[in-house]
């Protein structure tokens, strides 16, 4: 553009869009392009009432700290310089504050806010309570945002093209991992709500709770092995026992029958090896 020098308006300088670069610290990934064509058409009515801000990163150029949609929709409306407030900030200030002005303006979506958390997180090297109070969110917020990156690309993507909420989200981490995209169809094909969905989560797990076999305390598989055990040695005795074991939500019952003929033939046989 043959410019030589940025033109200073106040504090705020006059900068040549070209010499703006997109901040690699954007949290965010998709841009609605009707809702950047609709702020554009208002930047040409109003003007941009708000600079964006960037941080010099060398002779001429300028990386850009916050303001994205807006710097895109002064170039789709053709201005060729764009108002900016020039701040020096390090890498991990920069990755916050973009954030953070995402965050405050609603515009992320909740992926995009767990990515760009993480993201502070390790740059910063904090905790998870540090990053909370720097972030100005309540810890359990975070904690739970953070917690949807637990689900895969594929399943995000779809949560988003089917408009299902946060909630939606975290209720199917409930659930085992091969059955958290069956569960999203459903929600999305019946339409539930956030509160349908929990609930329809729930009756997938006391399904799974009542068909899991039940783990017997130590002291009820000796007992259990006593009665197999004795069973066995009256069959081994040429005694034909029968042994039907019912088991239901309460108890374990057995019913043993041995024939009375049987018995007393196997006890004479045995009387007259002695």
């Amino acid at each position: 553009m043959g410019w030589k020098s940025a033109k200073v308006c106040g504090k705020v300088l006059q900068l040549p869009v070209d010499w703006i670069e997109p901040s690699p610290y954007q949290a965010r990934r998709e841009f609605d392009e009707q809702e950047i064509a609709r702020l554009s058409l208002s930047i040409l009515q109003n003007g941009l009432l708000q600079p964006v801000s960037v941080r010099r990163t060398g002779k001429d150029r300028y990386e850009l700290i916050a303001g994205e949609r807006r710097l895109r929709a002064c170039k789709l409306a053709g201005m060729e310089t764009v108002p900016a407030i020039v701040c020096e900030y390090e890498d991990d200030q920069t990755a916050a504050l973009g954030l953070l002005e995402n965050i405050q303006r609603q515009n992320l979506n909740p992926f995009e806010q767990a990515r760009g958390i993480r993201e502070v997180i390790d740059r910063w090297g904090c905790t998870q309570e540090q990053a909370a109070k720097r972030l100005g969110l309540a810890q359990p917020t975070l904690n739970n945002k953070l917690r949807l990156l637990q689900l895969t690309e594929e399943q995000q993507q779809y949560c988003l093209a089917a408009r299902l909420t946060e909630r939606h989200a975290r209720a199917v981490l409930r659930l085992e991992p091969e059955r958290r995209s069956p569960a999203l169809e459903q929600m999305a094909k019946q339409g539930m709500n956030a509160r349908q969905a929990d609930a329809y989560v729930q009756a997938l797990l006391s399904a799974v709770e009542k068909r899991r076999p039940r783990v017997m305390v130590r002291d009820v598989r000796l007992f259990v092995n006593t009665i197999n055990r004795a069973v066995r040695l009256m069959v081994d005795a040429g005694v034909p026992a029968l042994c039907q074991r019912t088991e239901d939500e309460e108890c374990i019952e057995y019913r043993v029958r041995i024939p009375v003929a049987s018995a007393c033939r196997g006890g004479a046989a045995k009387g007259e090896d002695r």
